[in-house]
């Protein structure tokens, strides 16, 4: 379910914030919740993690690892320290 959210802004900031709403073709309530959703998704760790999982991924797979390779890998770091 939708909640609402009150937020006090100054009306300049308002008007702002709609006109360039307007210019994308979304109204105020749109952009304030991507706004929000994007500033959520920056600071929670798990999402940050689950991301940077994805990414070594996708970079391991660029360059041909696989999981034998990783292991074998991981295998010979330990053993020479």
């Amino acid at each position: 379910m939708n909640k609402n959210l009150i937020v006090r802004i100054d009306d300049s900031l308002k008007g702002r914030v709609e006109y360039l709403a307007r210019g994308e073709g979304k109204n105020s309530s749109i952009v304030i919740r991507e706004l929000l959703a994007d500033y959520v998704k920056k600071r929670d760790i798990g999402s940050c993690v689950d991301n940077l999982w994805t990414n070594i991924s996708i970079d391991l797979k660029k360059h041909g690892a696989t999981p034998g390779k990783i292991s074998r890998a991981i295998r010979e770091a330990r053993a020479a320290h």
